[in-house]
């Protein structure tokens, strides 16, 4: 998957993920400096296999399970959100630490935050319903990209 994702600048949002590790008390070790530039160097949803082969590339001394771990952290901290795929796997994408929703390409792997757009009113519904008292919530949304459409209309 070679995404491309709608963000900041790739120092803006790897400084991003160093500062919300300093933020919460949390070291900013060399390896997690590594995987906060790698992160911010995806474009779109990856994997711990992208970020694993993009450091093998560079030749980056990180090993695979500290960027698990790294990314299992990032999570943690809402800078760093997993998204299931519609084949069962799942990605991460990098991200604001606020409550959002996400619409990917599915065949270029391009996630666009989206806000609530009416899922607030829906999951009140569903209170009144269920009775169900609605804690959180996630919606992932997946289709063709406006480049991937254009793409297709030109071939």
């Amino acid at each position: 998957m070679r995404p491309s994702l709608s963000r900041m600048p790739s120092m803006t949002a790897s400084a991003s993920l160093l500062a919300a590790l300093e933020g919460s008390g949390h070291r900013t070790t060399g390896p997690r400096r590594i995987v906060a530039e790698l992160v911010a160097d995806r474009e779109g949803a990856f994997t711990a296999a992208d970020l694993a082969d993009a450091a093998r590339a560079r030749r980056l001394r990180v090993g695979r399970a500290t960027i698990f771990r790294a990314i299992e952290l990032f999570e943690t901290l809402g800078v760093v959100e997993r998204v299931d795929l519609p084949g069962g796997n799942h990605a991460y994408v990098a991200c604001v630490p606020h409550h959002h929703h996400h619409v990917i390409c599915w065949r270029c792997g391009r996630a666009t935050e989206i806000g609530d757009i009416g899922i607030g009113s829906l999951a009140r519904t569903v209170e009144q319903r269920t009775g169900y008292r609605v804690g959180e919530h996630r919606l992932e949304m997946f289709g063709l990209c406006p480049g991937c459409q254009r793409a297709s209309a030109q071939a």
